[in-house]
């Protein structure tokens, strides 16, 4: 943790050092803040509301008014990127140049609830082979994942709740213990969020696929 809370303030440094003349886009009133500028979340429930944003010139400026603990997690010009802040910190967001920036936003809303008890004789789903730990702290821990085309996972039990942002175009199968197979296309940018006590395989089979996979703990 006290690595990452460096990287974040070396972040927050050099976003301000190079971003001096950020726009700010409309004062805002207090429902400004709750939807993000006018934008209204993709999901809302008990863990968590998330945000889909994207923007072309300044920054939204509900996003930086945010107080809550949560993750911005890059979907363009840099896949992958994401950082935490934490409750009350004070937060600046990357200004755009001309091209898209596309950013989720989780705010997380509240405590640990706790992993389920794996009782089902499968592993748990994370970490697997081939999957990354960008961040964990008590409240999530953030894995960068890409699938392999044609090669099925572990039989995995999902003991905590989970968000996924797509960063690649693809089609995954998934394969539940009885053999039931479902295939759900994944595009660049789709969020899902996927309860708990899940259990089954993932299989790539078309495309591309990489994930930014948030477990609520």
């Amino acid at each position: 943790m006290g690595r990452m809370t460096v990287l974040l303030g070396l972040f927050a440094l050099l976003t301000g050092l190079l971003m001096p003349g950020l726009q700010r886009e409309g004062a805002g009133s207090l429902n400004d803040a709750l939807t993000l500028d006018g934008a209204r979340p993709i999901i809302d429930n008990p863990r968590a509301t998330v945000w889909d944003l994207t923007w072309t010139r300044g920054v939204p400026a509900a996003m930086e008014r945010t107080s809550s603990n949560s993750l911005w997690i890059s979907v363009a010009p840099t896949p992958g990127t994401v950082v935490y802040w934490a409750r009350g910190a004070a937060r600046r967001a990357a200004q755009s140049t001309g091209a898209p920036v596309h950013m989720v936003v989780v705010d997380i809303k509240n405590g640990p609830v706790g992993a389920l008890e794996n009782k089902s004789g499968a592993v748990n789903a994370f970490p697997r082979p081939g999957s990354r730990k960008l961040f964990e702290n008590d409240l999530v821990v953030v894995w960068d994942y890409t699938w392999t085309r044609d090669q099925a996972t572990a039989m995995h039990f999902h003991d905590k709740d989970a968000l996924v942002v797509y960063l690649k175009d693809g089609a995954v199968k998934s394969t539940t213990p009885d053999g039931k197979s479902d295939v759900t296309p994944r595009k660049v940018g789709l969020v899902s969020f996927n309860p708990r006590a899940r259990v089954h395989t993932e299989t790539l089979v078309e495309g591309e696929s990489r994930g930014i996979i948030t477990e609520f703990k």
